[in-house]
């Protein structure tokens, strides 16, 4: 099996046969396989992926029952590829499969995740301007800059999808977290068409999830290993505050008589240091958390 295409597709009717045909079209020399994750479609998109299959058998289909994000759907789709090189598309038919060909010219390469970039991108401009912050500041945390994170048109060697691990909405920082892995990440600019059928399916929630999200991704890429460094440092941090505070406080009492009684700083020092013992606590509960995980995966690799 040389390509594998995960599709996550939700209420996309109209536009998926004429999706599947340039597909097809443009990947003449290469075997293949298709794989549509219908989520939770509410129109006749399960109806239409059905008839799908019957008359391409390289089309397979996975129907969740209900609609569990992007996420979901592309990690499982993820699990089932079987191709060398795996192509994630929106099914909306604003990617254009002609760029395929240019993914696997970057692939071959040597990149193991080739992300699109939506230079002239025909969204509306409460789309594209946030868009331009989110990936402006994305890539200043994470050290990888890429001008279209949350491109959904991507090419990764079939080993980058099956290390990477996403759940929630952390599809839009695949790229982060590959590079956090060790794998090699480039972007090319594709041609991005203008919505053809139905609605888009992001509301304004989106960028609260996404600033979420960009937390969860910071930790997990930085200190999944040892949290204790996050957690700890940040626990030395305020319960040092309320030390200082308290400091002040007692010598301000013993020395110079001053009533403490109806001090509010009191309890903002007595508050920052319980504070601090808890973050270093919780620091010390994710070391010991993430030392029995080595543990218990040593065992399994010596039995």
């Amino acid at each position: 099996m040389n390509l594998s295409f995960v599709i996550p597709v939700y209420n996309e009717e109209q536009s998926l046969q004429e999706l599947h045909e340039k597909i097809v079209e443009n990947i003449k020399d290469y075997s293949y396989e298709i794989i549509f994750v219908n989520d939770g479609s509410t129109d006749n998109s399960k109806v239409i992926l059905k008839q799908m299959t019957e008359v391409d058998k390289n089309v397979k289909v996975i129907n969740f029952r209900t609609n569990f994000g992007k996420s979901a759907a592309l990690q499982t789709g993820f699990n089932k590829a079987k191709g060398k090189i795996v192509f994630t598309m929106d099914a909306d038919l604003q990617d254009d499969p002609k760029e395929i060909p240019r993914f696997i010219e970057k692939i071959e390469e040597g990149y193991d995740l080739v992300s699109g970039w939506k230079k002239n991108r025909k969204d509306p401009l409460t789309k594209t301007i946030p868009s331009k912050f989110f990936n402006l500041f994305t890539s200043l945390m994470f050290k990888l800059k890429l001008h279209d994170y949350n491109c959904g048109f991507k090419a990764y060697k079939n080993e980058v999808v099956k290390s990477v691990t996403i759940y929630g909405e952390l599809h839009r920082y695949i790229p982060a977290l590959a590079n956090a892995q060790g794998f090699s990440v480039t972007e090319i600019p594709v041609t991005h068409h203008k919505r053809k059928f139905g609605k888009t399916k992001y509301g304004a929630k989106r960028f609260i999830k996404g600033f979420l999200d960009l937390l969860t991704v910071n930790l997990i890429t930085k200190y999944e290993k040892s949290p204790l460094y996050l957690f700890g440092l940040t626990g030395i941090i305020t319960t040092f505050l309320g030390f200082v505070i308290s400091l002040y406080l007692a010598v301000s009492k013993i020395f110079f008589g001053v009533s403490l009684s109806n001090r509010p700083l009191l309890f903002l020092g007595i508050l920052l240091i319980l504070v601090g013992i808890q973050f270093i606590s919780i620091g010390l509960i994710g070391e010991f958390i993430v030392y029995l995980d080595k543990k218990k995966q040593k065992k399994l690799d010596q039995s």
